[in-house]
């Protein structure tokens, strides 16, 4: 479909603007989970679980995007799931007890989980000829959000001198992000559009989507683990809040330079397997050096966790890839993410009760270098030349 360069171009700052916004209500809550905990009595397990409300929100309220955006408009969904985060973000942290915070913690997180599914339609549709450019272009925006929020936090709330306003000062992001999507919520694409040439794509009953699902799932396990338990790690092992606050933005730094090029090299050759194995090996190295200690060369074990998370910018390029058209892509990223964070649910709650468990992190870390090689599997069927 060809449209106009600034309509293209207002679309491509919009699609930016509310990309920055797809981690930060992740990524600002680790640094300073030892004073939320502190402030709300929570337990370990229940921070366990804080750390598993991202992927459930993402599983159950992502798989209802295909249908609110044929009904209302990508651009309208999008809009709303804005708003809910901005909402979501200003009130959480004034939650006087862990289980409202969890729950307001859900309403941002719906609303994110609403943007997350319709994003790579909205690249289908609006950039066809550049789907691993502008994939990798909106994945850097998201690392800069996630980097930002996890370095910040830290210096905002010690500068508030209260961590409740120190996480609350987000919401201003996404109150920025929003008027965009509310002047492009009038537009109607092709994630809505009847389509009479061919019955709808039955997802469900393609290898290749069942093989995103699963990769999208192991990578999403791995990326939770690292933003709910990283710095936690670090700090356990006896390095400062603010070292394992800046340890842990690394890991999102790094996915800046790296998602832009990876996602452009994904977009330009025919197979990403090679690509996703290689990303599963590094995963195994950073995990490894973690079981091995922490303290022992942190930066070095902080870069590799970073390598091994631009898996997420891969796999939003191979859903864009493996669709042949937006209506196709909107279904598919519903089904990979909806199943993959499903998948995912489990893994930061297993972390945080074999920690407690344990009383260390040794068990859990061997774990997580045991779920490399399913994500390397998946990711290698994943990769290969397929169109649905």
């Amino acid at each position: 479909m060809t449209r106009p360069r600034r309509g293209r171009v207002f679309t491509l700052v919009a699609l930016l603007l509310a990309a920055v916004n797809l981690r930060l209500a992740v990524t600002s809550v680790g640094p300073v989970l030892t004073e939320i905990r502190s402030g709300l009595h929570m337990s370990a397990t229940v921070a366990g679980l804080l750390t598993s409300v991202p992927v459930v929100c993402f599983a159950s309220i992502g798989l209802l995007a295909p249908r609110l955006a044929r009904r209302l408009g990508a651009g309208r969904v999008i809009a709303v799931g804005l708003t809910l985060l901005t909402a979501g973000l200003a009130v959480r942290p004034y939650a006087p007890g862990p289980v409202l915070f969890l729950l307001l913690s859900g309403v941002a997180l719906g609303g994110i989980a609403l943007v997350n599914v319709l994003l790579p339609s909205i690249v289908k549709d609006h950039f066809p000829d550049q789907v691993g450019t502008v994939t990798g272009l909106y994945t850097v925006a998201l690392n800069l959000g996630a980097t930002t929020a996890a370095a910040a936090t830290v210096p905002l709330t010690d500068g508030f001198g209260d961590w409740r306003l120190g996480l609350a000062c987000w919401a201003l992001a996404a109150l920025v992000a929003l008027p965009p999507w509310l002047l492009l919520a009038r537009e109607r694409t092709e994630t809505n559009q009847p389509e009479t040439s061919a019955p709808p794509v039955r997802v469900i009953r393609q290898p290749i989507a069942w093989a995103l699902a699963v990769y999208f799932g192991m990578q999403s396990t791995s990326a939770y683990v690292i933003i709910g338990w990283l710095p936690q790690i670090y700090r356990d092992a006896g390095l400062s809040a603010g070292l394992a606050g800046v340890l842990f933005a690394t890991t999102s730094l790094l996915g800046v330079p790296l998602g832009m090029g990876l996602s452009a090299l994904a977009g330009r050759v025919r197979s990403q397997s090679g690509i996703a194995v290689t990303l599963g090996i590094f995963g195994i190295a950073g995990y490894f050096g973690l079981w091995v200690d922490p303290a022992a060369a942190p930066w070095l074990w902080a870069v590799l966790l970073g390598i091994v998370n631009t898996a997420f910018p891969l796999v939003l390029t191979m859903i864009a890839l493996r669709g042949r058209n937006p209506a196709t892509v909107v279904r598919l990223s519903a089904f990979a993410q909806g199943v993959g964070y499903l998948i995912a649910i489990p893994g930061p709650i297993l972390i945080g009760l074999l920690h407690d468990v344990t009383d260390g992190w040794k068990a859990p870390l061997a774990v997580m270098i045991g779920l490399m090689v399913p994500q390397i599997i998946a990711g290698f069927f994943a990769g290969r030349d397929r169109q649905i």
